[in-house]
């Protein structure tokens, strides 16, 4: 066996001076299944294809995982000529509601952590987020179009990725599959995804903020700052506009929330919220003060148009794009109808003639109840040619979906490569969501979540507390990046 490997691989070198890219791609595979101890799936790669249904965060972070280590991969995605509430575009990446990836510290938060996992897995993702990055504190924003056109032309051109245009209504009965449509399934879809689990799907509504244009705010009342004055440059620390208020206006546009009309849901129509993106009424109706203690909470910034007059609540903006010339209304998140929305909004001192280039909205969300239906490496367990990835399996954020869309691709390219890839350990940030969503929740109260330090194992020795809580994190992290190298290592694979 071992010769005929020999020859093959030297046969396939001839071939590559041509400088064909699949040709060199096929090479490279040979060589990455010697070193890895796999056997060699010079054959087996050419023939077994990957299909990946919906080519979100997910999707398109799967098909490029699976791909670069020389699987065929076909992402198959129904838009744009079957479209979603959420969706503008048929581009593939798609941001439809925040345009950020939250913090980007890898030392400190559990989402920086995340970054740093999928850049050093030359995660597509992050590689593209970091080229079109925005001004944005410390958290990770980049301006959605041109990010998803060029998530889009990196997977149209890779040799070994085929984009198909249509949408799929049921689950396949063989191949190799990943579906990561997202919490926006088709109809028809979910049906068949829930006639094959035997319990209808689990759900929660979502809401999207309203951006604006810049030139419409009056900055003679608003004003450039980053809470804390955090960022490392000037255009770090002014990254957020300010629109400040004092008591009267606060408690007039609570007043103005609370009786404002909203969507209302159709009969029989149930679900929760999740809790990281709860629309500003919902909060409101929690308590008058929710908000002044959550998105619209004035620590940390200085008027300098009034800078002896602390504000009472302040409204933040997050620039949208690179031109500077939207900007989206942080933690905004709304049901309220469209005339109400601009009704209410133009109460916030500097918006009172503000031009909205979208309104907010609600939309219901699909998961799955993971830990019921998932294996422990994200196959269906009715279908084990199938697996799950994304938000649909209970994981929420772009970020944590496209995370366990990487585990998915690399997991799925192993199979067909004829080896087996074990999850990353709990100590990593991935390691510590799959193991969340495929076991270590509780399935009668499944929900979905973002990744976090109480999804870690404790590091031991170490203090408890707010007190305690920097070193804490630091050891978390430090842990987590030595482990996930650890994983990465060829020898991470197992024949």
């Amino acid at each position: 066996m071992g010769g005929r490997s020999l020859q093959v691989s030297l046969s396939l070198t001839d071939h590559s001076r041509s400088g064909d890219p699949k040709i060199l791609l096929i090479v490279s595979t040979v060589i990455y299944s010697i070193a890895l101890c796999v056997p060699l799936p010079y054959i087996r790669v050419m023939t077994q294809t990957l299909h990946i249904v919906g080519g979100g965060m997910a999707g398109s972070e799967a098909a490029w995982q699976a791909a670069q280590l020389g699987v065929q991969v076909v992402i198959h995605e129904m838009r744009p000529s079957v479209g979603t509430f959420a969706h503008q575009t048929g581009l593939l990446g798609e941001m439809v509601c925040s345009n950020s990836f939250r913090s980007d510290d890898s030392e400190q938060n559990a989402v920086g952590l995340l970054h740093w996992e999928m850049r050093a897995a030359d995660g597509l993702i992050m590689r593209t987020a970091d080229a079109h990055r925005l001004p944005a504190g410390g958290a990770l924003a980049v301006d959605r179009e041109p990010f998803a056109q060029s998530v889009t032309d990196a997977l149209m051109a890779h040799p070994n990725i085929t984009v198909e245009y249509g949408e799929v209504t049921a689950l396949p009965d063989d191949g190799n599959w990943i579906f990561a449509t997202g919490p926006l399934t088709s109809s028809a879809l979910g049906a068949a995804i829930a006639a094959e689990t035997g319990a209808d799907a689990l759900a929660f509504f979502d809401a999207i903020a309203p951006i604006v244009y810049f030139d419409s705010i009056d900055m003679s009342k608003a004003w450039m700052q980053s809470r804390y004055d955090k960022g490392e440059t000037e255009e770090e620390r002014t990254a957020y506009l300010n629109c400040p208020m004092d008591r009267d206006q606060y408690e007039a546009f609570i007043d103005a929330l609370l009786a404002a009309d909203k969507t209302e849901f159709h009969e029989g129509e149930t679900a929760s919220y999740f809790d990281g993106c709860l629309p500003i009424e919902v909060m409101a109706e929690r308590g008058r003060e929710t908000l002044r203690f959550g998105p619209m909470k004035p620590v940390g910034l200085t008027n300098p148009h009034a800078p002896d007059i602390k504000p009472y609540a302040v409204v933040q903006l997050r620039r949208d794009n690179k031109l500077g010339t939207l900007y989206n209304i942080v933690g905004f998140q709304t049901k309220m109808k469209y005339g109400a929305q601009t009704d209410v909004f133009k109460q916030i001192p500097g918006l009172e003639e503000a031009s909205f280039a979208r309104l907010g909205g609600i939309h219901r969300n699909t998961f799955l109840n993971a830990p019921t239906l998932l294996t422990a490496d994200m196959r269906l367990k009715s279908r084990p040619h199938i697996r799950f990835a994304g938000q649909i399996t209970g994981v929420e954020g772009y970020v944590e979906s496209a995370a366990m869309g990487l585990l998915a691709g690399r997991m799925a390219a192993a199979d067909i490569m004829g080896g087996t890839l074990d999850a990353p350990p709990p100590t990593t940030a991935m390691g510590a969501l799959i193991t969340h969503i495929t076991g270590g929740a509780e399935a009668k109260t499944f929900q979905p979540m973002n990744v976090n330090f109480g999804l870690f194992p404790p590091v031991e020795g170490l203090k408890g507390g707010r007190r305690g809580r920097k070193d804490r994190y630091k050891a978390y992290t430090d842990r987590a990046k030595a482990d996930w190298q650890t994983w990465l290592a060829p020898q991470a694979v197992a024949a």
